[in-house]
């Protein structure tokens, strides 16, 4: 059903639209650099996985895009506010942890389970609440009355723009996880960068 309504949109502005959010995704922001953070400090694995785990965490916004929530939350500034301290809480609660992080290297310790490495990627990301809003501003410019119902087209478009970008997201976390690897020597040094990350993510956050 939604699929069908997304075969109505023409393929030269479905495929503008695709192109213009493999931009936006390759573009660092605050979820590559997460992903970029966990894979300096755990690999390769934790990398793809908090890649993964912002993944989910879109999903959380497009869900609320969809259903028009996002609307009711810039209405009120009260519940952004209150949303993004607590994501520069949980940040500023990682880079803590990175800092004091034991300078060992991925190889000689012991990986920490996949479930927490995805669930910490998720809550990164939903605890953002701009994301939600960029949805809001960003997937309606490729939409039009008469392709189909507008809610199918958010989501159909919505879950395009979240794929590509999960994968986009995972590569960067692979490839600093091979840095990582290459410099396992200084995992002390890597977990103080991974932490100084984390910390500029929770200013980022809630001074822009």
């Amino acid at each position: 059903m939604i699929w069908d309504t997304i075969a109505n949109i023409p393929l030269a502005s479905l495929l503008t639209f695709i192109g213009g959010g493999l931009l936006l995704n390759l573009a660092p922001g605050q979820d590559v650099m997460f992903a970029t953070a966990c894979g300096i400090k755990g690999g390769p694995r934790a990398g793809a996985l908090a890649g993964l785990g912002v993944g989910l965490g879109v999903l959380f916004h497009l869900t609320l895009a969809t259903v028009g929530l996002g609307a009711i939350a810039a209405e009120y500034p009260q519940v952004l506010t209150a949303v993004k301290y607590l994501g520069a809480a949980y940040l500023l609660l990682l880079a803590w942890q990175s800092w004091n992080a034991e300078p060992h290297a991925p190889t000689t310790r012991t990986p920490e389970s996949a479930w927490r490495i995805v669930r910490r990627g998720a809550l990164s990301n939903i605890l953002n609440p701009k994301p939600v809003l960029f949805l809001l501003a960003f997937l309606p410019q490729f939409t039009k009355i008469e392709y189909g119902p507008i809610w199918q087209q958010i989501l159909g478009l919505g879950l395009i723009f979240t794929f590509t970008g999960t994968l986009i997201t995972m590569a960067y976390g692979i490839l600093a996880g091979f840095l990582g690897m290459r410099l396992s020597k200084h995992m002390g040094v890597l977990n103080r960068i991974s932490a100084v990350i984390f910390a500029g993510l929770a200013v980022r956050l809630v001074v822009k």
